[in-house]
């Protein structure tokens, strides 16, 4: 009886803590807005087959996006930027409708935003 007693508590202290890295490693993933989720859908979306640089596009070599890939890129940058709470009209000041600016500052937006969940993270453990 002790004997089932026992191994019955060493498996529930195995699932409780098994269940507890489970939690921790889905919240990084939780902790990311839909926004910040679209951003890197999106990115990634860069990889579809469709979405790849074309044989005229790999000569010239470059290593900036082409428009058609930054066009991808665009919606959800702006979306990003705008759930900051910047309005449509100051993103167009700020950036003059350039794709480029518009993917860059998503970018910035990005990263401060996943080096605060890092840090919201750290500061739980």
């Amino acid at each position: 009886m002790k004997k089932i007693l026992l191994s019955a508590m060493i498996a529930i202290i195995t699932l409780t803590s098994c269940h507890n890295e489970n939690t921790a490693v889905n919240t990084v993933e939780t902790m990311k807005t839909p926004q910040m989720e679209n951003f890197d859908k999106a990115f990634k979306s860069l990889g579809d087959p469709q979405n790849r640089p074309t044989e005229e596009e790999r000569k010239r070599n470059t290593s900036e996006l082409n428009d058609r890939r930054k066009a991808l890129l665009v919606p959800a940058s702006k979306e990003l930027i705008l759930s900051t709470g910047i309005t449509e009209a100051e993103l167009t000041r700020k950036t003059g409708g350039d794709m480029s600016q518009i993917i860059v500052w998503a970018t910035q937006i990005y990263m401060q935003k996943s080096d605060e969940i890092r840090k919201n993270i750290k500061s739980d453990k």
